[in-house]
């Protein structure tokens, strides 16, 4: 029987981002799927042990046990960047392949390894990637996929750029799109429950919504402005909701709502509790996504599981993850943004087909086909 770990490093922060998803669906999927193998979750925890056993609580099933090492795992990340300190030490040999959802495999892991590289922004757009982060990446990025047997990405998009920037690499790759937890994320049509979400959050009337990390990559300062002019021509507008916690040089961002004088307009909740997602989704008159540079980009597709029309860039890998099912704009032209928003304020009758798309769309991507992709590549390396 073989035995498959995964670097649960993703899953025990103390705030999950759309890698850590990306890992638990594929995870709960591939060990529902295929019952025939052995896993388990592997992580580093030196203070409060019990804390990470918590965190990763709701991710774990029968047939995931945890496997912790006693070790800081930022001790561990900065001293193996410099002596090649093997993983093997803290986890033995008991994996055929151990898979590493966050770009760096660390050096001396017993049997074959697989790295996700979600995207190339650290090439594209260093200036928006956070210091630490960037620091990470420049340090151990190619020296992470020279290790790895197998790289995988999110998009056909992230694959070429790979290709592009580290064209070495290339017989590697391998495409596992993300997908959609519809039981997560699916339309609520109970009024009453959107309201109390609402109203948790301070939030009246329409809205449209952004939701993800406040940090430069997601263009959040072009889409306050693109705003302003929508409320220029429309001073009843929806207000603006752009929930989300906050990442790395997001100052900006509400200095440019003050500079504009939308204070009132636009909001900024409060941490919004995952079992609120789907209600805050719903209730939107449409969820925008200007972003400039996405591997994948999950919150469209969630979006579009809970029947809210989206509109995202037409840039990068978001085409390839929305499909027809979105309003495509340029995400450096603030027309292009406002276009997009007054349609969709416009047209009532375009949002209601947009959600039927959008439906159609989620339901194609799921983590179920995802999974079965991802244990082709575990296949391919277990016969080799």
């Amino acid at each position: 029987m073989k035995h498959i770990a995964f670097d649960a490093t993703p899953l025990v922060g103390d705030h999950i981002s759309g890698i850590g998803y990306c890992e638990a669906g594929l995870v709960d999927a591939i060990t529902r799927l295929h019952p025939e193998l052995r896993y388990r979750y592997e992580y580093f925890s030196l203070r409060t042990p019990e804390e990470k056993v918590r965190r990763l609580a709701p991710f774990r099933k029968d047939n995931i046990p945890l496997k912790q090492a006693a070790c800081s795992p930022l001790l561990y990340r900065a001293v193996s960047t410099l002596l090649p300190i093997p993983y093997a030490a803290f986890f033995g040999d008991w994996a055929d392949i151990t898979h590493f959802f966050n770009y760096i495999v660390p050096p001396g892991v017993h049997g074959k390894t697989v790295v996700t590289v979600h995207d190339m922004v650290i090439r594209a757009y260093p200036e928006t990637v956070r210091f630490r982060t960037r620091q990470m990446l420049e340090t151990g990025l190619q020296q992470s996929m020279e290790r790895a047997d197998a790289i995988v990405t999110d998009s056909e998009f992230s694959k070429q750029e790979i290709n592009k920037y580290y064209p070495g690499y290339a017989h590697k790759i391998h495409v596992v799109p993300c997908g959609v937890d519809t039981e997560r994320f699916h339309p609520v049509t109970d009024r009453a429950e959107i309201e109390r979400v609402k109203a948790a959050h301070g939030i009246d009337g329409d809205y449209f919504l952004y939701l993800g990390t406040l940090e430069p990559r997601k263009n959040l300062e072009r889409l306050i402005h693109s705003y302003a002019l929508l409320c220029q021509k429309y001073p009843n507008a929806p207000k603006l909701v752009l929930a989300g916690g906050k990442g790395w040089m997001y100052d900006s961002i509400f200095e440019t709502v003050t500079m504009l004088h939308l204070e009132n307009r636009v909001m900024f909740p409060s941490y919004v509790p995952s079992e609120e997602l789907a209600a805050l989704y719903s209730g939107a008159l449409a969820f925008l996504f200007p972003s400039l540079y996405e591997g994948f980009g999950m919150p469209p597709l969630e979006a579009m599981a809970c029947g809210t029309p989206v509109l995202t860039s037409h840039t990068a890998s978001l085409p390839e993850a929305v499909g027809n099912a979105a309003i495509l704009v340029n995400p450096e032209r603030l027309d292009s943004i406002m276009g997009g928003m007054q349609i969709l304020l416009e047209r009532p009758s375009l949002r209601k087909h947009m959600t039927t798309l959008g439906l159609q769309r989620a339901a194609e991507m799921t983590w179920d086909s995802a999974a079965e992709t991802l244990f082709a590549v575990y296949e391919s390396l277990l016969l080799t």
